[in-house]
């Protein structure tokens, strides 16, 4: 019995032990370190804001996190998960700076998330604005008819297969589908100017679907400072209040999830204009 106390009284002690060096650790961790800035990167097409507004949530609730850099190379993507970022940038610039980064591509989606951040620096080259929505309907009629295909339609009202690939647009449905267009281009307009505090009529001027480089866009207030994502950083640190250099805080996903995002967003960009209205740009050649 007294051995098993023995036994029992070391085994306590070596846990004491860890757990105290353990907690200097985090200590002296803590004290060499100036600040962290954590950098949330928005790849790719939006078609999912979940994964971005979890990481923004877990950024703003730890106070070791002084700033943070939103690192956009974005064409833009689906409207509910661009708006649904927005939103979260929004709250989160009530707690602590959000600066935003664009690397090639920050145009539609990608610049509509981008609006109410602290401050928002773009490269020289960056494409950003694309103040627009659009709606892409194939229409493969023509084609079926050649091979003498019929598709045949069962619907619940009259307006039930509007975007279906199989049938022409008729002149009220377009009519409707623009309305709708229209809308969601006004959301669009509201949010670039409420997050950048420019007058409403202004930002109409030009929300017509154009892209503009980032200097460009820096001289119409679409964006704050030209630099990379270094001169984010020491943004970053200047208005987080970082004396010295911070340590840089990033999410890393497996190689896996990114090859198959990678295969998705591929996938995504054939089928997303059957499926609903976007914020993206994505130039084609026209007719």
């Amino acid at each position: 019995m007294k051995m098993k106390n023995k036994k029992l009284k070391i085994f306590l002690i070596i846990i004491g032990v860890i757990a105290l060096i353990s907690f200097f650790m985090t200590i002296m961790e803590s004290s060499m370190s100036a600040g962290k800035i954590a950098i949330v990167n928005v790849k790719g097409i939006i078609v999912d804001g979940t994964a971005i507004i979890d990481e923004m949530k877990q950024y703003r609730k730890d106070n070791a996190i002084k700033a943070i850099i939103l690192r956009v190379d974005s064409p833009g993507g689906a409207v509910v998960p661009s708006q649904e970022i927005y939103e979260e940038i929004k709250r989160t610039v009530k707690f602590k700076p959000v600066i935003v980064s664009m690397g090639s591509v920050a145009a539609s989606g990608g610049y509509y998330i981008s609006c109410p951040a602290t401050k928002i620096i773009a490269n020289p080259g960056t494409l950003t604005g694309s103040i627009g929505v659009i709606i892409e309907i194939p229409n493969v009629k023509g084609l079926l008819d050649k091979i003498g295909v019929k598709a045949e339609v069962i619907k619940s009202g009259k307006y039930k297969d509007i975007t279906s690939p199989f049938k022409s647009l008729q002149s009220e449905e377009k009519e409707i589908l623009q309305k709708l267009t229209n809308d969601v281009h006004d959301q669009f307009v509201k949010a670039v100017a409420e997050g950048r505090k420019i007058p409403l009529e202004n930002v109409k001027k030009i929300a017509d679907g154009r892209v503009f480089t980032g200097l460009k866009a820096k001289d119409l207030g679409l964006v704050d400072e030209v630099g990379d994502l270094d001169y984010a950083i020491k943004i970053a640190a200047q208005l987080g209040n970082i004396k010295g250099e911070p340590e840089i805080v990033i999410k890393k996903s497996p190689l896996l999830i990114n090859f198959l995002k990678g295969d998705a967003e591929s996938l995504l960009k054939k089928i997303l204009p059957y499926m609903q209205v976007y914020y993206l740009y994505l130039p084609t050649p026209q007719n």
